[in-house]
């Protein structure tokens, strides 16, 4: 397994960190696409990652800050790059760094119909407590708790 490289998001527009952030994110969520303006303001707020295997993309994660005692912990890997361990690597790495924010409650959120996600949640621990469809949507975001 590869060892990946993480490149944190700096929230400039048109960085190429933020823009691989962006198709990694956008790719997976094509129901909710995120612009490169809506990217800089998430930066300012959360922790965002790119993780690169030998230079190229493969993913990517969302660190929410805890409010209270909850954070939220999101890890993206891009369909052809899927189990090769990366996302191992992406939610440990994302794991640490919400536990050193003083969270003691993980949450994360997955698209409905992304299966293989829901799936990696389950593996992991979380178990669902929330699904509820975005304004202009049809498929449903399911959030998770870790156990």
């Amino acid at each position: 397994m590869t060892d990946l490289q993480f490149t944190p998001v700096r929230p400039m527009a048109g960085e190429a960190t933020l823009l691989d952030w962006q198709h990694i994110h956008n790719s997976i969520i094509p129901t909710a696409p995120l612009s490169a303006d809506e990217i800089v303001a998430r930066a300012q707020r959360n922790i965002l990652e790119v993780a690169y295997a030998d230079g190229v993309p493969v993913g990517c994660s969302t660190v929410r800050p805890p409010t209270s005692d909850a954070a939220t912990v999101i890890a993206r890997v891009v369909p052809g790059s899927r189990r090769r361990g990366y996302g191992e690597q992406i939610y440990k790495r994302g794991l640490a760094r919400a536990r050193e924010l003083g969270a003691e409650v993980i949450e994360t959120v997955v698209l409905a119909s992304n299966d293989e996600g829901l799936r990696f949640a389950s593996q992991h621990g979380f178990v669902e407590i929330e699904r509820y469809v975005l304004s202009g949507d049809t498929v449903a975001f399911v959030d998770l708790r870790l156990a």
